[in-house]
């Protein structure tokens, strides 16, 4: 079973594919690459369906697309618990995956990962603003805020053990260390800091910056 994952230093894609399957304790090589002349386009097309990453190769077949590489392995790996195990909860924690992944755009235009913004480090940029990115970031708060009081209890996690959301949302913590970004302004009493504190201080993701730096 191989990871197909672009740059660690700023494919947040990537990083949630990675997260995911190191979460499951899974045994899984990783195939480094990069996309960022037409070249390097090219032949990222011949190892990737859609042309994108992260890709999970596994028993002959091709999985693309993170949403898809999360639902595979909560199917193969039911021990890991990448779901919630009551249905309410885990229909509401899908929810908030899909909305990360198919919204915010606001979010990864003024604040998108590059190699000159990288994710992991300790280089920072500037706060952006914009109308758009703050209805983003006034929502992205009141998600964390909700979920964590309604199912968080007394862990860290957005919806009580660590889930498949928590992968999806860990490079939004990423662009809030790296844009400076105080929740405050958007609405956060403390509960969105500190979950986004948690999501930066979990040992997969620790482990993901020390292998991009190096």
């Amino acid at each position: 079973m191989e990871l197909i994952i672009g740059p660690r230093t700023y494919s947040t894609w990537s990083l949630r594919g990675w997260l995911i399957l190191k979460h499951t304790g899974a045994d899984f090589g990783v195939i480094d690459v990069c996309y960022d002349t037409k070249a390097q386009k090219a032949a990222l097309r011949d190892l990737s369906p859609s042309g994108f990453v992260p890709v999970l190769r596994v028993d002959g077949e091709m999985i693309w697309d993170t949403l898809a590489i999360g639902e595979w392995a909560a199917e193969h790996y039911p021990q890991a618990r990448m779901w919630p195990a009551d249905p309410v909860v885990r229909a509401l924690a899908r929810s908030a995956t899909a909305e990360m992944h198919s919204g915010f755009s606001a979010l990864r235009t003024f604040c998108g990962m590059g190699p000159d913004r990288p994710m992991v480090g300790d280089a920072r940029s500037e706060t952006p603003s914009d109308p758009a990115l703050d209805r983003d970031l006034a929502r992205i708060v009141a998600l964390f805020r909700q979920m964590r009081r309604r199912f968080g209890g007394d862990g860290p996690w957005l919806f009580g053990d660590w889930s498949i959301a928590d992968a999806f949302f860990t490079p939004v913590a990423a662009r809030v260390r790296h844009f400076q970004i105080d929740l405050a302004d958007h609405g956060d009493d403390g509960v969105a800091s500190a979950y986004v504190q948690s999501l930066l201080a979990h040992p997969d993701f620790r482990l993901w910056e020390t292998e991009a730096l190096t």
